[in-house]
């Protein structure tokens, strides 16, 4: 089977070569998921995968999903609807998107409407209700019936594409630790099941106030396993303001970074997820003699959205990073 229908990529694993790691005897490792497709990168084709075939085993044609207006989710989507040949739905948060022209809307927006997705948009009061049966309801009366996506791809489906990461590595390199970022806990918990208590995981929450994500990954591997995992830590003080938010500092990070290992990092993901492991091998977090795995899971489409928003305010922007 090709990709689109769940082939199981050979990983790319990078060997980084950190002064602090040496220091403390820790091998640091960065899995390069975000090489896996050229236009499903990452986490995101991993959490679609069985909703897909589910969404294909139902009879249903169309996807209906959720996101912010930079929401990589809505690009994957958006990009996985074109590859199936499945109709696509984006439902957006803010309707004061839903009167703006069509060569207005960010590079996210714009590359998922060429992607063939539909765009409908929610005030933020109805957007937080999302999930209610009533709203729900009254989005699929606009639209036809549609298999229901969650925002960010997170539910019990998800868990087992993000589980097949872990066997690949398990086959190709012994670690003790794995590390995430998270924005819904979605991945976190997909590698919990598939860790299955062997190695510890850790979680970089990308979000202020993250505490909730805790609750959010035991109820995801509840429902996917039947179990929760005791095998992983949250860490919740990397958000850097809060999502999608950044700090001159994140930027120099990420900038030093390509320029020691030509691999480009995201700021509301993997930026912080590579900056909270250097910093907690400073700590002395990660004990002598272990490998640490780290995973890229994408989201460079966004930095094209950062351009448009901020343009030359920053002191560096990437070049060619749009994903």
């Amino acid at each position: 089977m090709n990709r689109e229908a769940g082939e199981a990529p050979l990983l790319v694993l990078q060997e980084l070569v950190e002064p602090v790691a040496q220091a403390r005897g820790v091998r640091l490792v960065l899995l390069r998921d975000d090489l896996t497709h050229p236009e499903l990168p990452g986490n995101k084709w991993r959490k679609l995968k069985y909703n897909l075939l589910e969404a294909r085993r139902q009879g249903h044609d169309t996807l209906l999903t959720f996101g912010g207006a930079y929401s990589n989710h809505l690009a994957a989507v958006a990009a996985a609807g074109r590859l199936t040949g499945l109709r696509t739905i984006g439902v957006v948060r803010g309707e004061e998107l839903q009167n703006s022209p069509a060569s207005a809307l960010n590079p996210t927006l714009a590359q998922a409407v060429a992607d063939g997705m539909q765009l409908l948009y929610l005030d933020r009061a109805t957007y937080r209700r999302k999930q209610e049966q009533a709203v729900l309801a009254g989005l699929l009366l606009q639209t036809g019936p549609a298999y229901i996506i969650p925002e960010g791809g997170s539910n019990a489906l998800a868990l087992p594409g993000c589980a097949e990461l872990v066997t690949a590595l398990q086959d190709q390199l012994p670690f003790d630790y794995l590390c995430v970022a998270c924005g819904t806990g979605g991945t976190l918990a997909g590698l919990l099941t598939g860790l299955q208590g062997a190695q510890q995981a850790v979680g970089v929450a990308a979000l202020k106030g993250g505490e909730f994500l805790r609750q959010e990954v035991d109820a995801l591997t509840q429902a996917g396993t039947g179990q929760a995992f005791t095998n992983y830590s949250l860490q919740t003080q990397y958000h850097a303001g809060g999502y999608a938010r950044f700090s001159p500092e994140i930027l120099g990070f990420i900038r030093s970074f390509q320029e020691r290992y030509d691999v480009l990092l995201d700021p509301v993901y993997t930026g912080k997820l590579l900056w909270a492991v250097l910093d907690l091998l400073k700590q002395g977090y990660f004990p002598p003699g272990s490998t640490v795995v780290a995973v890229h899971t994408g989201g460079l489409q966004g930095w094209a959205g950062f351009r448009q928003r901020f343009g030359n305010r920053s002191a560096w922007w990437p070049e060619g990073s749009a994903g």
